[in-house]
């Protein structure tokens, strides 16, 4: 098991870890009811970060962010030697943590994206995992909530007895979500993003030939231009450069440079 801390990585502070620690942490704060924000990011979600002040405060105060995506894992060991053999992806995470919690008898809920994708992946689920409990599930309301929305949703997960919450909103409002909810909620948080759709069979994964060489992006990217251009053709090459610049220590980051949210943004 591999568990080396937080890591800086172009301002945004990433856990050096393997799935197993991963797996570890989050069954052991559902088991615990502790409140544990967490997500897994990519080169995308690291960029919203570093784009964006009051996001890089959010992510450099969550629990636990997994190096999603091959790049982030490469940073890690170029940066750190932290002889990382793979990266920690969120969709492959959200299973495994799926596994332990049906072993140990910890309830999940689900929520966002659409009521026909939440119905697939909780169908999915039950039939690769038999004593998997999934305690509820609520869709994404798709606006910002009110204050009283907010704790209507929090007492709907509250009701239900999940031991463990994910979170399919999407980034960066999936993340945005666990910040705001995480301590209101005794329990893991997980933004996963693209794995309900995985999961309920709605999105193909990229061959893992291509994940192991960092090229997920460019499978995702061929299956979703329209949406996913930007993403992928401007942020990549900014985050390869700023990284150049980190590694020959041209530049600082320093995740402190950071400004706390001055309102809730109150996704639902």
């Amino acid at each position: 098991m591999i568990d080396q801390g937080k890591k800086n990585i172009i301002g945004i502070l990433i856990n050096s870890l393997d799935y197993e620690a991963a797996v570890n942490k989050i069954i052991t704060a559902a088991k615990q009811h502790q409140p544990c924000s967490v997500s897994a990011l990519a080169v995308h979600g690291v960029m919203t970060g570093v784009l964006d002040k009051t996001h890089r405060y959010r992510l450099n105060n969550f629990d636990l962010v997994l190096p999603d995506g091959q790049p982030v894992r490469w940073a890690l060991n170029l940066l750190y030697n932290s002889q990382l053999p793979d990266r920690v992806c969120g969709p492959t995470t959200m299973l495994l943590v799926c596994e332990r919690a049906a072993e140990e008898g910890l309830p999940i809920y689900l929520y966002g994206s659409k009521p026909a994708v939440l119905e697939a992946l909780s169908r999915n689920l039950c039939q690769r995992f038999p004593k998997l409990v999934i305690a509820g599930s609520q869709p994404s309301r798709f606006k910002q909530v009110s204050a009283q929305e907010k704790q209507e949703i929090v007492a709907e997960i509250r009701k239900s007895g999940a031991a463990i919450t994910f979170v399919g909103l999407g980034c960066p409002r999936q993340e945005v979500w666990a910040y705001e909810y995480r301590d209101e909620l005794s329990m893991p948080l997980m933004a996963v993003g693209a794995a309900y759709d995985f999961h309920a069979g709605n999105l193909a994964k990229a061959p893992e030939f291509l994940s192991s060489l960092g090229l997920e992006w460019l499978f995702r990217l061929a299956m979703e231009p329209k949406r996913l251009w930007k993403r992928y053709v401007l942020l990549n090459p900014l985050y390869i450069w700023l990284f150049i610049l980190q590694s020959l220590k041209l530049k600082q980051f320093d995740p402190k440079d950071a400004d706390p949210p001055l309102e809730e943004m109150r996704y639902g």
